[in-house]
């Protein structure tokens, strides 16, 4: 089986940094090897979710049909929250599918894609309903006040250094069970599975794939390097 990869990350910031595109094809990797197939072509979207004109979807649509392949998401929500988009997506006669959600037929996909656009635009309603309820108090939103500068950047990196803690205890606390698992010959992949095996979370409470064993071992690479 073939499948065509599509992957999206809502700003270009996000496209260049791979936030978010890590976790997205490593969904796509595991729900490809639990089908035997292969990916045949891997495209990335920099655009807004409110945003029907993607012009790597539709090379991905095209590529899909050309192929014969299917079209594969990592994530039902990375399409998007309007069901007119969806529709015309479907009518394309390319068949698609999400890892996360496999089993979703065409029905679920339009009742998912209403559900996900009602819910968005009634978060937008609210959030503009007190933004402009605190603006008439005469409130000052946001860092935009110049005295508070000087607080954002204290935030910024009191922010940056207690996820660094954060993620270098969790790593000094999983790295012995990983390197006892390296010492029997796993590979990176066969780590993550027995670390998912064994009922053992990522930092951030989900599943293990041979990237995030990998950065594992590369912070503590690192950290040795940086005690020299």
């Amino acid at each position: 089986m073939q499948f065509v990869a599509y992957y999206r990350v809502s700003t270009a910031r996000q496209g260049k940094s791979g936030l978010g595109l890590e976790a997205q094809k490593a969904a796509v990797a595991a729900y490809v090897l639990s089908k035997g197939g292969e990916v045949v072509s891997e495209l990335i979207e920099t655009e807004s979710g409110k945003n029907n004109e993607r012009p790597e979807l539709q090379k991905a649509l095209s590529e899909a049909k050309r192929r014969g392949a299917v079209l594969l998401i990592a994530k039902l929500d990375r399409l998007a929250r309007n069901v007119a988009f969806i529709s015309n997506l479907l009518e394309s006669g390319v068949e698609v599918t999400a890892a996360d959600m496999p089993e979703a037929n065409r029905f679920m996909l339009h009742v998912m894609a209403a559900v996900a656009e009602h819910e968005g635009q009634a978060i937008s309603e609210r959030t503009k309903a007190a933004l402009a309820a605190a603006k008439a108090r005469g409130v000052k939103l946001g860092w935009a006040m110049p005295e508070r500068r000087q607080e954002q950047r204290r935030a910024s990196a009191n922010s940056v250094a207690a996820r660094t803690a954060n993620a270098d205890t969790f790593a000094a606390n999983v790295l012995p069970v990983v390197r006892s698992l390296q010492g029997q010959g796993l590979s990176l992949h066969g780590i993550a599975k027995a670390l998912n095996g064994r009922g053992i979370k990522t930092a951030r409470g989900g599943q293990w794939y041979a990237t995030t064993v990998r950065n594992i071992l590369a912070r503590d690479s690192a950290s040795k390097v940086a005690a020299e």
